[in-house]
């Protein structure tokens, strides 16, 4: 009981660290992008990666925790794939209308659904699945004002949706399959990620912004938010592997919704931006599906953890003591 309440709190922090620091990191970035004038999105994840990887090593260097060695092939090719990930949703929003941007994002929990359902046969009541649509119309509602449609911007948008919705099953897959940690991996495999950013980036950006990163003019105040948005990265990206670790792609994907909502929220109520009923009811709708969600989830936890239990009950029964002894034997592996 203790353990499983150990471990509650092990999920709860983890997702307060993701929204404080994915709230707080678009905060930052907002400023930096449309206050100083710095547009470079792409490499600046690629610098947010490199820190988060020097951070982690720093503190792997002062044994905050064991490096578990994993297979070179499978680190490269899952670094690689959430490089490319990142570098296509970019280049889709560059391709595509913001509405459009917003729909890719929305599409990421039912391909998603889809892909585990599919491949790793993870089954999803109707209750979660009613959920699930309730959060996408009210995140919709709130976020997509337009829709414009080209061939290059869709398919940027069905790759981008791909490759994140993998990568981000793999990050949890990878965990559980290798007994690995969150850390363990982030610290792996974001070279990897940095290093495709790092040579991409700069290609990616000027093509989008038709500017040079490398000619910016980088005042004391751009250096200063940029420092920031980088040790703001490492909380995020650290918090990303964390929750999908603990609990899987859809509720990661539910958590980012719900940062949507509260950046919005955050825009109307400190920066002033523009706000319709139309948003507010988006939003309101938005989070009574995330509601239904987490309560379902809850429920079918609790459901599968009695179910466990009273099985083990009937396994220690004096008449099936020898079944008791093999199920015991099954169930460590």
């Amino acid at each position: 009981m203790g353990e499983m309440k150990s471990m509650q709190m092990g999920v709860i922090g983890a997702l307060f660290l993701s929204v404080a620091s994915s709230v707080s990191i678009v905060i930052c970035n907002k400023a930096l992008m449309t206050n100083l004038g710095f547009p470079f999105a792409t490499t600046l994840t690629s610098w947010h990666l490199m820190v988060t990887y020097c951070t982690l090593h720093v503190a792997y260097r002062l044994n905050f925790f064991e490096n578990k060695p994993i297979d070179t092939k499978t680190v490269v090719l899952f670094g690689l794939l959430n490089g490319i990930s990142i570098g296509l949703l970019n280049l889709s929003l560059g391709f595509n209308s913001i509405g459009f941007y917003q729909m890719t994002k929305l599409a990421i929990i039912p391909f998603t659904v889809l892909l585990e359902t599919f491949f790793l046969n993870k089954k999803f009541s109707q209750k979660i699945k009613f959920s699930l649509f309730l959060l996408l119309v009210g995140v919709g509602i709130a976020s997509i004002t337009d829709l414009q449609l080209n061939f290059v911007g869709s398919v940027l948008s069905l790759l981008a949706i791909a490759t994140t919705c993998v990568g981000q099953i793999l990050t949890n897959t990878i965990q559980k399959k290798l007994n690995v940690t969150s850390t363990q991996l982030l610290y792996q495999s974001a070279p990897f990620q940095a290093a495709i950013l790092f040579v991409s980036g700069p290609f990616v950006d000027k093509y989008l912004t038709h500017l040079n990163v490398f000619s910016f003019q980088y005042s004391p105040i751009v250096v200063g938010f940029i420092t920031l948005s980088c040790l703001i990265a490492v909380s995020v990206n650290f918090s990303t592997f964390l929750v999908i670790g603990k609990t899987s792609p859809v509720t990661y994907q539910v958590l980012g919704h719900l940062k949507t909502c509260l950046v919005l929220a955050f825009g109307y109520t400190l920066l002033h931006d523009p706000f319709t009923p139309r948003n507010i009811a988006g939003i309101l709708i938005a989070v009574l599906g995330m509601l239904l969600y987490s309560y379902f989830c809850s429920v079918a936890s609790k459901s599968k953890q009695g179910s466990s239990e009273s099985a083990f009950i009937v396994h220690i029964t004096p008449t099936t003591i020898k079944t008791y002894k093999i199920s015991k034997v099954s169930m460590t592996y």
